[in-house]
């Protein structure tokens, strides 16, 4: 059921509407925003810039989280048919 829960990114509140779990959607906007302020610290950029360059972090955090497991993923099927390889031929024997 979708209930709205507000959060503040960048000094701006926001109503949100989900179905996920209020704790966990402040979590999340927790992350937004001390990447947002990470971007602002100690700069003259606006709250609309840092908050692009903290969604174009995030970006990357993500497709490098997601590379990294697509990597695992490919080593354990590798490593998975190694072992098989071996088991079969060791039945044989």
């Amino acid at each position: 059921m979708k209930r709205s829960v507000t959060v503040t990114l960048g000094g701006q509140r926001l109503a949100i509407r989900t179905d996920a779990d209020e704790a966990y959607m402040h979590e999340l906007a927790g992350v937004v925003d001390r990447k947002i302020k990470q971007f602002k610290n100690g700069r003259a950029a606006s709250t609309d810039s840092a908050a692009l360059m903290a969604a174009l972090s995030l970006a990357d955090d993500l497709y490098r989280e997601r590379e990294e497991q697509r990597d695992f993923r490919r080593k354990v099927r590798e490593k998975s048919r190694s072992i098989l390889d071996y088991v079969k031929k060791e039945a044989k024997l």
